[in-house]
């Protein structure tokens, strides 16, 4: 299956709702930074949600996510924006647990509790919006919830699973995202705390294979969803080899020639991808030069 999330409208327009399959841009995350089962998990449910509240954005606009719970995998960053393509990492990726009381990756343990969400979007204003609120389970659906209702003011649930193989590389990966809209009638509130109390939760719906048109009927039923749009999702990085080498001569002249005379050259990784890119000495005289050429 493609990752892609379908936004639709639930109960007559009385609810925003999203669902995502998100297995190959989390599997791509797990690959490129090497993490274990339930470090998996844990940066897999970032991402996922993220990409959902990214996805509600416009033109070019973008969102970091970060998580900072006091857990042994330390921060979890997380770059999403409009069109779908979303980044992430976390500080210590070779973490794993034997499974919780509930038989589930212990992610809540992993990520920690005593910490905060924070959310920073770049709307293309002056002043980014910032919102920030602590941590109340560190299972990451329950943190976005609380974010949503308490920083946003927008009642929401929010669902994310992530299932890891035995070699660690992601089985099935999604979600979904759930938005009273202002006017929303008590009984349509009701039935919706109803369903969600009996359905499957989404790491069954995933491994059962459900479509995300699939996921929110079996949540809301066939005649109660009105399908608007979908959009493809991905891992997308932005780093690149111009940018690197701004950041290098964003360093100043001191630094680069320490580099050119003690390092005989320089290698940045970026964080988000783990992409490696070097840099030759005649490369660093060149950025040497264009600075003195500049001043």
């Amino acid at each position: 299956m493609r990752d892609y999330v379908v936004k639709a409208l639930a109960y007559d327009g009385n609810i925003r709702v999203q669902a995502i399959c998100s297995t190959n841009m989390v599997g791509e995350a797990q690959r490129r930074h090497d993490t274990w089962a339930t470090a998996s998990a844990a940066l897999g449910r970032v991402m996922t949600a993220a990409t959902m509240l990214a996805v509600q954005l416009k033109g070019e606009d973008q969102l970091t996510v970060t998580i900072e719970g006091g857990g042994p995998i330390g921060a979890i960053v997380v770059d999403a924006n409009a069109h779908g393509d979303t980044r992430g990492y976390l500080s210590n990726p070779h973490v794993h647990f034997e499974l919780n009381k509930w038989g589930k990756l212990d992610v809540a343990r992993a990520v920690g509790t005593e910490g905060n969400l924070s959310v920073i979007k770049d709307l293309g204003l002056k002043e980014n919006f910032t919102g920030s609120v602590p941590l109340v389970s560190g299972e990451i659906g329950d943190d976005f919830t609380y974010y949503l209702a308490h920083s946003e003011q927008v009642p929401s649930a929010v669902g994310v699973g992530v299932l890891v193989n035995p070699d660690h590389s992601i089985k099935a990966s999604g979600g979904f995202l759930i938005q009273l809209l202002p006017g929303a009638p008590d009984g349509v509130i009701v039935q919706v705390e109803k369903r969600l109390s009996e359905i499957s939760n989404v790491s069954q719906m995933i491994d059962q294979g459900l479509s995300p048109e699939e996921m929110l009927i079996a949540i809301f039923g066939e005649d109660n969803v009105q399908f608007l749009e979908t959009e493809d999702v991905q891992f997308q990085c932005r780093c690149s080899r111009e940018a690197i080498s701004n950041a290098i001569v964003g360093l100043g002249k001191e630094e680069i020639e320490a580099m050119i005379t003690e390092d005989k050259g320089a290698e940045a990784t970026c964080h988000f991808c783990n992409e490696i890119y070097q840099f030759s000495e005649q490369e660093l005289r060149e950025l040497y030069q264009s600075l003195i050429d500049e001043s």
